[in-house]
């Protein structure tokens, strides 16, 4: 989910509002299907879903002024979703060598499978 988010951080825009919404529908059909297959009824489907949608909007909210944020900020935010996680520092540097990463792209070229070096 916390790759999904910086995903749409970097790429929101009103050009890319529509297929962004599709990937985000999509995205969470997928998981909704998922939770399906584990065997879980409807209404428990319907309460997971929602759980989900929440933590993932919370993570968008949280990481939005990531790149105004200092590295102790990072930290703190990475915190509020993974409480007991030993390694924090080496998952924001990750997070941060993941956001660059998505910088140096545009969104086409996650679409169409096409990387550039």
């Amino acid at each position: 989910m916390l790759h999904f988010a910086f995903f749409l951080k970097d790429f929101k825009n009103k050009e890319n509002k529509d297929i962004l919404q599709d990937i985000y529908d999509f995205t969470f059909r997928q998981l909704e299907l998922s939770i399906r297959e584990i065997g879980y009824g409807d209404q428990s489907i319907n309460k997971k879903m929602k759980d989900y949608i929440n933590l993932f909007h919370s993570m968008v909210s949280e990481i939005h002024f990531w790149n105004d944020l200092n590295k102790s900020e990072k930290i703190e935010k990475m915190s509020l979703f993974l409480h007991e996680f030993q390694k924090i520092e080496n998952l924001v540097d990750y997070f941060e060598d993941f956001n660059i990463n998505l910088s140096k792209k545009n969104l086409n070229s996650f679409l169409k499978s096409v990387s550039k070096s």
